[in-house]
This record gives structure tokens, sequence and C-alpha cells, in this order.
């Protein structure tokens, strides 16, 4: 999973203090192509948005940095290549381009002297300068990739194609021979192991349905999948944490006629309620695994979605008002506010703690998955139907499972 070494790079963070973000002037902003489409969104304004949703967009706005990148969160010096995917999806769902091609352009700039260079891959983690890179993890460049899909579809255009075809040959450079992708690179050279959740995002990443997809289910049917309860699995290695939250929505998204049942049978497995650190309120909604020791809002809000895709929209706007429940206002950013990343301290996926601003700082991720949910605009979907041949299909392969 991609929450170790996200916690173990937080924290090294110092807490959060205020201050406001330099805003770029037109003068350092790239020229943005005129794109003309029809069916293209509409640019967020007062008068199409509710209050939470257009404050919470603002946060978003107006924590991006001169040179087109995000902060995961204000004031940490520490930039997330996932994260930054999820922003430029969120500017790309509200007609925002100029935004998203910020940056796509920051990105770019850096295929020959990054993406290119010694493994191959972007770094997950960086400072706000893009300086001090930190390991190459297939699952964060595959999300680029997707925020480059949507770009590409909802505009008409094929603007960055370059780094399109960059990215994709470096994450099929990945396959083992068993169809299962390695999950890239750690600073030291070592490579890292097979995780699902990168291995599922880029089967939806990369366009198409070919042996490279071929391999990949073969490997998850035989390696990853949980016959019994009809789901993927995490941590096969470790019983106790076999089972990741974060599958049941990405996975629904993902697959076509992938089993609804494993939705709700997330409720059973990751469901609970736990008091919100920063306004004492009582909180339901997912924890990362079966230990039920907070709530991770991040995640929740991916499950808000994925009740959407079903059409369980009851089930949907239930999590929804959870989520803004949790509403931290930015002081120091004009009519902003955000999401936390959790509900309250405990720890990630595994037995790791959480930071320890977790629990009280707006989270880029969080927020961003909140607003994609609210939006209705799934990142998924624009790879999701591949034309998978029925055989090829196991997890419909003698299916069972009943709705509740």
């Amino acid at each position: 999973m991609r929450f170790g070494k996200y916690l173990s790079a937080m924290v090294l963070l110092i807490g959060v203090s205020s201050c406001t973000l330099d805003e770029p002037d037109e003068e350092s902003l790239p020229p943005m192509d005129i794109v003309e489409s029809a069916n293209l969104p509409v640019p967020v304004d007062e008068t199409s948005e509710p209050t939470d949703a257009l404050m919470t967009y603002q946060w978003v706005s107006q924590m991006q940095l001169p040179n087109g990148l995000l902060e995961s969160a204000s004031d940490t010096d520490f930039v997330s290549l996932y994260d930054n995917a999820l922003a430029a999806l969120v500017y790309i769902g509200h007609g925002d381009f100029t935004s998203a091609e910020r940056i796509f352009d920051y990105f770019e700039s850096h295929i020959e002297d990054e993406l290119q260079q010694e493994t191959g891959g972007f770094f997950q983690f960086r400072n706000t300068e893009g300086m001090e890179g930190e390991r190459r993890w297939l699952g964060d460049n595959a999300w680029l990739l997707i925020a480059l899909n949507n770009y590409h579809n909802t505009t008409g255009t094929e603007r960055y194609q370059k780094l399109s075809t960059a990215l994709e040959r470096w994450i099929r450079s990945l396959q083992d021979v068993d169809g299962g992708l390695m999950g890239g690179t750690e600073a030291n050279g070592n490579e890292i192991h097979k995780v699902t959740e990168g291995i599922i995002t880029a089967f939806n990443a990369v366009p198409g349905y070919d042996n490279f997809h071929k391999g990949i289910l073969l490997f998850l049917e035989e390696n990853r999948w949980d016959n019994v309860s009809r789901t993927l699995t995490a941590w096969p290695e470790n019983p106790a944490y076999l089972h990741a939250l974060d599958l049941h929505p990405l996975g629904q998204g993902i697959f076509e006629e992938f089993p609804k049942s494993q939705l709700y049978l997330a409720d059973d497995w990751y469901l609970t309620t736990k008091t919100n650190t920063t306004n004492g309120e009582p909180i339901t909604g997912y924890c990362f695994d079966v230990d039920k020791d907070v709530v991770w809002l991040e995640g929740t809000a991916q499950m808000a979605m994925a009740f959407d895709r079903i059409g369980d929209m009851g089930k949907a706007s239930e999590l929804l008002s959870s989520l803004e429940r949790t509403f931290i206002q930015a002081t120091a950013m004009q009519d902003a506010q955000g999401i936390p990343y959790a509900t309250n301290l405990g720890s990630t996926y595994g037995s790791e703690m959480l930071w320890d601003h977790a629990d009280f700082t707006p989270a880029l991720s969080s927020t961003a998955w909140y607003l994609l949910a609210k939006k209705g605009f799934d990142p998924l979907a624009v790879g999701k139907q591949k034309n998978i041949p029925e055989t090829d299909r196991f997890w419909i392969q003698n299916e069972t499972a009943k709705l509740p």
C-alpha cells in the first residue's frame, strides 16, 4: 500500500503554521491551448456550486504553487505525485483546464531528466521546489496517466501525448513473467514488491486491452483473489491485513461487472464511528483495514463515489454528509475549507501510526476525492470500458454473492 511510505515521509514534517501562499501572476502561467469541444464541464462559479463544494474547491485552487504543483497539506513542503494527479482531475472535472495544464506542464518538463532516468518513473514525493525526490511508485505514476487520459478525453486534444506515451512505456516495463507488475523502485535502487492497488490502477491507466492487461488478470486471479468473499486481496502473506478498503471502490470502478456485493461487504469489515478531533462530532465512515481504529476520510469519499457508480444514491449521499461534517476552515485563505486525512489519530493500513496532524489539517487527497464524488466526476470511467473477453473476467465466473 502507498500509506506506509506516505506516513514515513509525513512524520518528519513540522507542525502546521499559518501563512498565505503566493499567488502566481498571469505572466508566470504557461500558455493554454484554445479548446473547443461540445460536452466540456462548466467552470465552477458561485451560481452553480453549493456553498460547501465551492469553498472546498477554493481550497484546492489556492493550494497551487507558482510552479504548478500542490502541497499535500498547507505549509508542509511536501508534494505527492498521487495528490497532484487527483488535483488535476478535480480541475478537469470543474472545467479549469489551465490549472490542470500547469500540473501536467511541470511533469512534461521532467520527462528526460526524471521519468526516463535511472530505473524510470516519476518520484512519488518531492518538496515544493521539486527537489529531494523519493522513490518511484507504480500506483502514483498510473494515477498521473489516468489524469492525462481524462484530460485528453474531455478536451478532445492530444496535447500531452508525449508524456502519456512515456508513462505508459514505463508502466508496461514493470510487468513480471507471472503477469503482475513490480511496484517501482526504492531510493536505494531496490525493486518494490507487487502491490495490488498499483497493479489494478495501472490496468485502468494503460488504454485498451491486450496481453499486458490479460497478464494482470491472470496474476490477480492466481495471487490476489479471495474466491469466498469475492474480493481482491492486498497482503496475502499477512492474514491479519489480507484485505484493504481501497481495493473495494477501486475494484468496482476499474473492472466491468465487478461484484456489487463486495461494496456492501466493506460495511462489515471497515465501517466504524469515531470522534472527530477538530469538532468532537461522531463521524461514521471507513477504516483503512479491519482494525477499525480510525475513519479514513479519503477512503470514505472513494466509497461514496463507488456507491454512486452502482446507483445507490442514498448510501453515497449519507457518506458525503458525514464528510461534510469534518470540514476545516483554512485560516490563511479566503472562503476556503478542506477535509483532513482522518477523523482521529490511529494506525494507517497495517499497524503504523498516522502522522501527528493527519486529523486536524486539511489534506489534498481527502478533499479531492470529496469533490470528485460530489461532482459525480468518475476518474476511472475513461479507462473502464475495455471489452474484456468473458472468459478473462474471473470475478463473474460462478458469481453467487447476493446483495443485501
